[in-house]
């Protein structure tokens, strides 16, 4: 089979797949150092996914919270990035099976994340629509654009309710800041670009399978998300589980159902799957288990970071939270295990430090679990603001976000709401 065209240098290789926050970070901080780090992603460009809601709602542009990889390392010369998706591992010959061939690796880095988990149902997986990429942002977007123009010339109410009743499921962070953004909506923007439409018909409704919203954060922060949004006028249903969706009706567990022409699917995740990893090393939720050094069980020179690795600690028993920092943590941690393997002196365990967390409903309402304290209420979605703007790649992009932030929050409204749709262009001969 045909080789990636990599330049052969004699430095070790790192081959690192993914691009996300673990996969980045990682890279980033191998740049410059005397291996040779090969980043492979199936997209040219990393997503800053917490803020995938607010280019859904129209509130942001998919270039604001994108950045081309190419550019982001384009001053390194020891860094080659190839758009490409990897099919198969082969362990004994330290080779990826890609769709552009084979790449050879002295050391391997999993960093693949996590895909929608719909719990092995495949009607709704084909019928709802998930929340883990700009692409399905923008899907969600013209879907639901379009269907309020749908909706002017439905003069039947139950069918009309159809395309402007909205279901989400998953009362985590994604979950609830949709809510919060889709019931601002509502409020602000169906009056003013649909005044023919009657606003208080349309119906926001959260559905949760746990007994509280925010369950990885404090009661207090799972009580006042409950409160904004009840305050904001979305309905919220907890301890129920979605069963069954036909792209018409919504069933659930209770024998209740809702008419909705969209289910915005926020209720899980789980590890993307690679071939050639031995089965024992796939726990629940398809992560793969990993020893204190990130080093893939029972190999040497494979390590997994971010959502795809589960790492017992003692305080984490089932593995790290699924997010950011710790994927930017081990990743950054990685980094220095790599560089004293080359420097021949041993590794060093990795130990999770926890951040805090945090999730924002609309202007002025957040809710923030810091180690030392814990907030809510316009200074927590003040922090919430600069936190992520921070964490923005490329200067123009968090001056993008600064003024369309400024401006929405000044006229209540966002400016982007255009229903953008790919031209399907017809196969090449």
């Amino acid at each position: 089979m045909i080789k990636i065209n990599l330049p052969e240098t004699g430095q070790k290789r790192i081959v690192i797949v993914g691009g996300g926050f673990a996969g980045f970070t990682l890279a980033k901080k191998l740049a410059r150092t005397p291996y040779q780090v090969v980043l492979l992603d199936k997209n040219n460009y990393h997503q800053f996914q917490p803020l995938f809601y607010q280019v859904a709602m129209a509130g942001l542009e998919p270039s604001s919270i994108v950045f081309p990889l190419r550019k982001a390392f384009r001053h390194f010369k020891n860094v080659f990035f190839r758009v490409t998706e990897v099919t198969e591992i082969d362990l004994e010959k330290r080779q990826l099976s890609t769709s552009l061939g084979i790449c050879n690796y002295d050391y391997l880095v999993l960093a693949i994340g996590a895909e929608t988990n719909f719990f092995g149902n495949e009607r709704i997986s084909r019928l709802a629509i998930p929340m883990k990429s700009v692409s399905e942002a923008l899907l969600l977007r013209n879907r639901t654009l379009d269907d309020y123009e749908k909706a002017l010339s439905i003069p039947d109410f139950e069918e009309r309710q159809g395309y402007v009743d909205i279901v989400i499921v998953g009362g985590g962070p994604t979950g609830v800041e949709v809510a919060g953004a889709l019931a601002e909506m509502k409020h602000y923007i169906l009056p003013k670009d649909y005044p023919e439409l009657n606003a208080s018909e349309t119906d926001i409704y959260l559905i949760q399978g746990a007994a509280e919203l925010l369950s990885g954060m404090s009661a207090m922060a799972s009580k006042k998300a409950y409160e904004y949004l009840e305050k904001l006028g979305v309905q919220i249903k907890l301890n129920t589980r979605v069963t069954d969706y036909d792209g018409t009706f919504v069933r659930m567990n209770d024998g209740s159902s809702i008419r909705s022409k969209k289910v915005i699917w926020a209720a899980g995740i789980i590890g993307n799957p690679i071939k050639g990893l031995p089965e024992e090393v796939l726990v629940s939720g398809k992560r793969v288990r990993v020893n204190r050094f990130n080093q893939v069980e029972g190999t040497e020179h494979i390590f997994a970071i971010g959502d795809i690795a589960c790492m017992a600690e003692e305080d984490y028993p089932r593995g790290h939270p699924q997010m950011a920092q710790p994927a930017m943590q081990q990743a950054k941690h990685l980094a220095k295990n790599l560089m004293a393997l080359h420097r021949g002196k041993p590794m060093t365990p990795f130990s999770y430090k926890d951040l805090g967390s945090m999730a924002t409903i609309g202007r002025n309402r957040a809710v923030v679990d810091l180690p030392a304290v814990r907030f809510q209420g316009a200074f927590a979605w003040l922090v919430w603001l600069f936190v992520h703007l921070f964490q923005i790649l490329g200067v123009k992009n968090k001056l993008f976000i600064f003024i369309n932030w400024v401006w929405n929050y000044i006229t209540y409204d966002q400016s982007l709401r255009l229903i953008i749709k790919p031209k399907i262009m017809p196969p090449q001969e």
